[in-house]
């Protein structure tokens, strides 16, 4: 399992913890591979030129998307290259505001930042981040206009944000819930599309009156182009199986995410609508590849 970021992380912990259960099911060892560097591009590549008989499998995350609206050229095509086996789960954002906001809720917030454009700063842990990526969508969506802050990290970005510097953000739980618990942050909505389990009193941002918004993180396994498809199955069958276990769901709850395990079809159209949506983020953020 070529894991295409490095070691250490909450993707590579997720990568470990399929390859660990899908070792007992298939009795054979799966051993994760991590090839980091170019944006993931490097490890994705070795997958997309890899034999497809089952035996190299690709932990895709995000970047997968990002970079096929990002980069004019890759080495590979994101689409065309792979066989989706599974979205083994979601990593939830939060959206978030300075307590000093006169804000209750995301109508309250839309409202303001209506009312004062571009006068909102929203912090993000960097161009191109997931963060920025969020917000840019929410932006979007809501049809609002606030102004964009990037810093060279998330937790200068968090420290700014509880310090009133920056008004809104939208991170990850594991950068931030332990300021709304505090009470430093005003938790409004999460971003995906139904409601978590860690925070089930917490609207969507769907549910809250931005149809249609849903941005997540997330963790799928595919396989090299012409994999024939019952391998592909029994991958999947393996992987959703092993996703239903309560201690894997309680070790990706401690990454604050959702298990999925998707069939390959919903797989495919769930990655059809991401390479869409950061596509045209790319283009109406005017972003380019350093």
């Amino acid at each position: 399992m070529v894991a295409p970021f490095s070691a250490g992380g909450g993707a590579d912990s997720v990568a470990r913890l399929v390859a660990e259960k899908l070792s007992d099911s298939l009795g054979k060892q799966v051993v994760v591979d991590n090839r980091p560097g170019a944006s993931n591009i490097i490890g994705t590549d070795i997958v997309a030129k890899a034999p497809a008989d089952g035996y190299t499998l690709l932990l895709a995350i995000n970047n997968h998307a990002i970079n096929a609206g990002l980069f004019a050229r890759l080495p590979y095509d994101p689409e065309k290259d792979f066989e989706p086996v599974t979205l083994i789960g979601l990593n939830p954002f939060m959206l978030v505001v300075h307590p000093s906001l006169p804000v209750k809720t995301v109508q309250d917030l839309i409202s303001y930042a209506r009312a004062k454009p571009g006068a909102l700063n929203y912090a993000s842990a960097g161009n191109g981040t997931a963060a920025h990526f969020a917000a840019e969508l929410f932006k979007l969506k809501a049809k609002v206009n606030m102004t964009h802050v990037p810093y060279k990290g998330v937790s200068q970005a968090v420290i700014d944000l509880v310090a009133g510097s920056v008004h809104v953000m939208i991170p990850s739980p594991g950068s931030a819930i332990a300021q709304v618990k505090a009470g430093r942050l005003k938790l409004l909505a999460v971003t995906t599309s139904q409601r978590t389990r860690a925070m089930p009193d917490v609207p969507t941002l769907d549910e809250s009156g931005v149809p249609g918004y849903e941005f997540s993180n997330w963790w799928g396994l595919l396989a090299p182009r012409r994999t024939p498809a019952p391998i592909v199955s029994r991958l999947q069958k393996d992987v959703a199986q092993l996703l239903q276990a309560k201690d894997v769901q309680a070790r990706l709850g401690g990454e604050n995410g959702e298990a999925v395990g998707s069939t390959p079809a919903y797989f495919r159209d769930y990655l059809r609508a991401e390479f869409e949506k950061y596509s045209r983020l790319v283009k109406e953020i005017g972003l380019k590849p350093d």
